[in-house]
């Protein structure tokens, strides 16, 4: 009997329980098979969701690391490669968001602020462009904000490292779009719905039913789209903000 076809993969650094967990579900539904970063202090609640796509009859990979360390990156594409499938999909989701004014801004939090959008947003389009550019296909979509398109004050760590990931995202769409590789940049603007936002706002489930604030399904439904767009017809950036968030 002749080798079974592998399914193709889609790596979705940081897989939270909120946007990442729905990115994943909806790119499962696809027929992807899901692989789930996460640091390792939240290895179990990765190892969950993995578990929870499984039971849907999707086929997922939980793999705990620090995405900021280039070597954990470079050794989970090799595996993703070898093991699951050829990437066809890397979604770039970590989020960094941090508030300090200037002057409490340490020089602690900005480097790491900066490492985490950032410099592991390096590592994670680079491992992906190079084993994506000799097939000549694949999609990269990167998670952005509205601080990677304006400052505000008390964001200056946040706002410096996704201004310089939404620059890093507009470089390698120019050069990877030519090879087959459509990159995307999404500005995701306003309160997402999930645990955190029901914590600080008793009134989220009720924003949400009104659709005031994002739904996580809603906006993976986009990145699904992108991903399927037609090489005629890219988009390289896509706002997403509910109908009654200010410009």
């Amino acid at each position: 009997m002749g080798e079974v076809e592998r399914k193709g993969a889609c790596l979705i650094v940081g897989a939270g329980d909120g946007l990442g967990a729905a990115i994943a579900a909806a790119f499962a539904a696809e027929g992807l098979a899901v692989c789930l970063t996460r640091r390792p202090r939240h290895a179990e609640a990765l190892k969950a969701l993995a578990a929870s796509l499984r039971a849907t009859g999707a086929s997922a990979h939980a793999y705990p690391l620090d995405a900021r360390e280039e070597g954990e990156i470079v050794a989970l594409v090799e595996t993703i490669e070898r093991d699951v499938g050829p990437l066809e999909v890397v979604v770039f989701n970590i989020g960094a968001n941090v508030r300090f004014s200037l002057t409490q801004t340490t020089e602690r939090v900005y480097r790491k602020v900066w490492e985490m959008a950032a410099l592991a947003g390096f590592f994670a389009a680079r491992e992906a462009a190079r084993v994506m550019s000799p097939r000549g296909a694949g999609t990269i979509l990167v998670t952005g904000a509205t601080a990677s398109v304006r400052g505000s004050a008390g964001f200056s760590a946040f706002a410096g490292a996704k201004h310089a990931l939404r620059a890093l995202a507009e470089s390698a769409a120019r050069e990877l779009g030519p090879q087959g590789i459509h990159v995307a940049h999404i500005v995701i603007d306003g309160m997402i719905d999930g645990a955190f936002a029901r914590s600080i706002r008793p009134d989220a489930a009720e924003r949400l039913a009104r659709q005031e604030i994002l739904d996580p399904a809603e906006i993976a439904r986009n990145y699904v789209f992108l991903h399927r767009q037609r090489r005629s017809a890219w988009t390289f950036e896509m706002d997403l903000r509910p109908f009654c968030e200010p410009w």
